[in-house]
């Protein structure tokens, strides 16, 4: 039940790619080479999101993870917030700065994940390389579309 609970709250940050879509506003920009194929992101994200609730349900029920749940709930405000700040408000540079701080929430989280759980550690490694990827990716389609 616990987990359910973890995989709701991802499933409304993942509803905002349903509100808005890339469209063609996205296909008309210039992306990196290292664009992954638009069929990857649903996939890679609904495994994250599986992963990111697996973790949050293990954490949420061990001592003294008050801290760890802290950062999952921002993390995953801060999820939510990206896909409407990039692809609803069309604003680049203020999408690399959620997900600036989103990728060091999530290392933060890692951290303290590791701290309590070494599986639940391990279960974010994939979300906080994702998130790279996509910060990556942010900050060229930033540089060339200036």
């Amino acid at each position: 039940m616990l987990f359910l609970t973890f995989l709701l709250a991802c499933a409304a940050a993942a509803a905002t790619g349903l509100i808005f879509q890339p469209g063609p506003w996205y296909e008309g920009l210039r992306k990196p080479s290292f664009t992954p194929p638009n069929r990857v992101f649903p996939v890679a994200w609904t495994a994250l999101y599986l992963l990111i609730a697996w973790a949050g349900a293990r954490l949420a029920v061990l001592p003294g993870s008050e801290m760890a749940m802290a950062l999952w709930a921002a993390q995953i405000a801060l999820n939510t917030l990206w896909t409407p700040v990039f692809f609803g408000a069309h604003r680049v540079g203020w999408g690399m700065a959620v997900i600036a701080v989103l990728w060091l929430t999530v290392a933060c989280l890692v951290v303290s994940a590791f701290r309590l759980d070494i599986w639940a550690g391990l279960l974010l490694l994939p979300y906080l390389g994702w998130l790279g990827l996509a910060a990556a990716l942010n900050l060229e389609v930033w540089r060339l579309n200036r």
